[in-house]
């Protein structure tokens, strides 16, 4: 048998190697940590205890991350998406276990980093054992239910199209081109550098993979619609679900976006809370016609929403602004939204002068309220392969019913 010279690094069209062999690395760097635990009380700040914090540092400060975020925002919306049954089920409990997992490990290489990096720069030999410890027992654990559980479902439940997005993905997320990775995946074309001509942004394009959408999969009602698509975003850890681009119009006709927050959706509409003298404010008071955008990536969605916005009735503002924590309550009183001011010093102070005189309990400014957007046009869109995506739209009638067409994409 021939025993090869080098360990073999898979390339990105095998995503699921390209984990585990992160994981390899991982388990290393922290066997030298082990190492330089033990080498620093006898040896103490040499040469190579340096290199060795140093190699942790630059790790952990880096690598790990880019790894936890390729389970967080690929690899476990992807299997929640394909999921169903027993494998649905045990997601369902595995995944906010290793997402509390990573925050933990966040946490506890905090404690460490100083340690290390005083280390590194040849300040000192302090480096606490039960931190060390911890981290260790903690990572290996956390590895070994990633490798026997997430992995081995992947490996069942993807199919080599899931595979190469998934490997795309995680090239993109290190800035790898196409031509230097072991194996280019479909539709991914990672930045080499900065973007400055106009073929570099053309050539910029991503497949979506995850899932279709058909007329006989969409629900009758577009608010309950939303809703069934709100629940899986949350189950697939979107990131901030609830956040949605509003645009609106100047009297001048020159539109505007930001993003806010979603409070509540039903039958009557969408509602967000802000500051009614907002430049969003003003504009709604002149012209009340307004547009929601929620764009949720991991599931390669997005739900447009068009209509008439009316403000909120002053008891639901005032249930709303009561239930906010007291620190955001303090900032939607002392802060005058979009007007300008001289300096964060006086921001600041005019924070302190709200504090220092608004008690526990400040009631909810005359300024500050609810927004509630009445659907007109519900457009849910899922993208799909060499940009032929599936666009569903709803369209309230005269008579309030609503009517369903299929738009090309």
């Amino acid at each position: 048998m021939t025993v090869p010279l080098f360990d073999s690094v898979p390339g990105f069209d095998q995503p699921i190697a390209v984990l585990k062999h992160c994981h390899d690395k991982i388990r290393k760097q922290l066997t030298t940590l082990q190492n330089l635990l033990a080498y620093l009380p006898q040896q103490g700040n040499t040469t190579e205890s340096q290199q060795a914090a140093k190699a942790v540092l630059q790790y952990f400060n880096q690598a790990a991350h880019l790894h936890h975020d390729d389970e967080e925002q690929d690899l476990m919306p992807m299997l929640q998406a394909s999921a169903t049954g027993a494998d649905a089920d045990l997601l369902a409990t595995l995944v906010p276990g290793i997402l509390a997992d990573h925050q933990r490990m966040d946490q506890a290489w905090s404690t460490l980093r100083p340690q290390l990096d005083a280390i590194a720069a040849g300040a000192s030999t302090a480096l606490s054992v039960d931190g060390v410890n911890a981290y260790v027992d903690a990572y290996h654990a956390h590895m070994g239910k990633e490798e026997s559980q997430l992995a081995t479902m992947a490996r069942r439940l993807f199919s080599a199209q899931q595979m190469e997005q998934l490997g795309a993905a995680m090239q993109r997320r290190r800035g790898i081109a196409p031509e230097d990775a072991a194996a280019p995946a479909a539709g991914a074309v990672p930045l080499p550098g900065p973007v400055h001509d106009a073929a570099t942004l053309a050539a910029m394009r991503t497949d979506y993979l995850h899932s279709s959408l058909s007329e006989a999969d969409v629900l009758a009602d577009p608010v309950a619609q939303f809703q069934k698509w709100f629940d899986e975003a949350l189950k697939a850890q979107v990131s901030e679900p609830n956040a949605m681009s509003l645009s609106t119009v100047s009297p001048e006709g020159k539109p505007s976006s930001r993003i806010v927050l979603i409070k509540q959706f039903d039958e009557q509409g969408f509602t967000w809370y802000t500051n009614y003298n907002s430049d969003k404010g003003q504009q709604l008071a002149q012209n009340p016609q307004a547009a929601l955008l929620f764009f949720w990536r991991e599931l390669e969605r997005q739900v447009r929403i068009e209509g008439t916005v009316v403000k909120t009735s002053a008891a639901e503002s005032d249930e709303y602004f009561n239930v906010r924590p007291l620190l955001s309550r303090l900032s939607a009183i002392a802060s005058q939204q979009s007007a300008p001011i001289a300096s964060r010093a006086q921001l600041e102070a005019n924070y302190e002068t709200v504090a220092a005189v608004a008690g526990e309990t400040p009631a909810r400014p005359a300024h500050w309220g609810g927004y509630r957007l009445r659907p007109e046009r519900i457009e849910f869109w899922q993208g799909r392969r060499s940009r032929f995506h599936d666009r569903i739209v709803f369209v309230r009638g005269a008579d309030g019913q609503w009517s369903m067409e299929r738009l090309q994409p």
